[in-house]
C-alpha cells in the first residue's frame, strides 16, 4: 500500500485504510469520542490496540467519520487465549468510570443485554413460541442474583482480537457494556461454540471463574435474545446459536 492510498478493509464496517491509518465511520459521536479518550490513556501490557488518532483541531469526530492507529493480526481460533486477552484488558479497565451512554442506549444489543440479565422484563410479542422462545424462557428460570463486581468490558471479543506471529493480541473495535468481566469471557464461549468451531472443553477450561454457570447461561440469554429479535437472524446462524446453548446447559445446573 502506498501512502495516500485508500483501502477499504474486509470486514463489512465501512472501515478504509490509508498507511497506518484507519478510518472508521461513527455512528455515535458520544460513544466513539469516549472510546477514544478512553483508549488515548489506557496503559497497557501484554497487549496491542489500535490507538485513536485526533483531527487537526483536536476532535475524536469529525463528520461521522474517526482514525485509529492500524493493528496487524487476523482472527484465528485461539480461543483460550482469546479469554486471556480479555483478562488482560478488563484488568486495565477496572479503574475506568461507568460513561454515561451506557445508561440511555437503546439499539438492539444493549436491549438484548437489559433482558438478559432480568433489567428490562421480556414482553410476550418479543420473541415468537417456538423452540427459541421456550429455550429463553426456561433459562431465565434458572437465572440467580450473583454478587460480581461490575466494570467497562468488551462485550464482542470473539473476532476482535487479532494475532499477528509473536507479536502480542491486538485488540480492536471495544463494544463496550457495564457488566462483571467474568461475563464478557463467557460471550466469548457462547461465540466460540456458536461460530468458531470449538469444543465442550472450553467450558471446563473456564469453570473455575467465578459465578461461571450464572454469568455463563446470562451470556447464553444475550446471544440468544440477539438471534431472535434481529431482522437479518439468519436459519443457520439461529441454529448455531441453538445448538451452542445446548451444549452449555448441562454446565449451568
Amino acid at each position: 500500500m502506498s501512502d495516500g492510498e485508500l483501502v477499504r478493509l474486509g470486514d463489512g464496517g465501512g472501515c478504509w485504510r490509508t498507511g497506518d491509518i484507519v478510518l472508521k465511520p461513527s455512528r455515535d459521536a458520544a460513544q466513539t469520542a469516549w472510546l477514544a479518550s478512553t483508549f488515548d490513556q489506557l496503559r497497557v501490557e501484554k497487549l496491542r490496540i489500535a490507538r485513536p488518532i485526533r483531527s487537526s483541531d483536536g476532535r475524536w469526530v469529525v463528520g461521522g467519520w474517526s482514525a485509529q492507529r492500524f493493528v496487524s493480526g487476523r482472527p484465528a481460533p485461539r480461543f483460550d487465549e482469546i479469554i486471556t486477552t480479555a483478562g488482560d484488558l478488563h484488568r486495565c479497565l477496572a479503574d475506568v468510570p461507568k460513561p454515561r451512554f451506557l445508561t440511555s442506549r437503546t439499539d438492539l444489543y444493549s436491549w438484548a443485554d437489559r433482558v438478559s440479565w432480568g433489567d428490562e422484563a421480556i414482553v410476550a410479542t418479543d420473541f415468537d413460541s417456538g423452540h427459541g422462545g421456550r429455550l429463553f424462557a426456561g433459562l431465565v428460570a434458572g437465572r440467580r442474583p450473583i454478587d460480581l463486581r461490575h466494570q467497562v468490558v468488551h462485550g464482542d471479543l470473539f473476532g476482535n482480537v487479532l494475532f499477528a506471529g509473536s507479536a502480542p493480541p491486538a485488540v480492536v473495535d471495544l463494544v463496550p457494556f457495564w457488566r462483571p468481566p467474568e461475563w464478557a469471557a463467557a460471550v466469548v464461549v457462547v461465540d466460540a461454540l456458536s461460530w468458531g468451531g470449538a469444543g465442550a472443553d472450553l467450558l471446563e477450561n473456564w469453570s473455575h471463574l467465578p459465578e461461571w454457570s450464572q454469568v455463563l447461561r446470562r451470556a447464553v440469554l444475550f446471544r440468544l435474545a440477539v438471534s431472535l429479535a434481529h431482522p437479518r437472524t439468519t436459519s443457520e446462524s439461529l441454529v448455531n446459536v441453538l445448538s451452542a446453548a445446548e451444549i452449555i446447559q448441562p454446565c449451568l445446573d
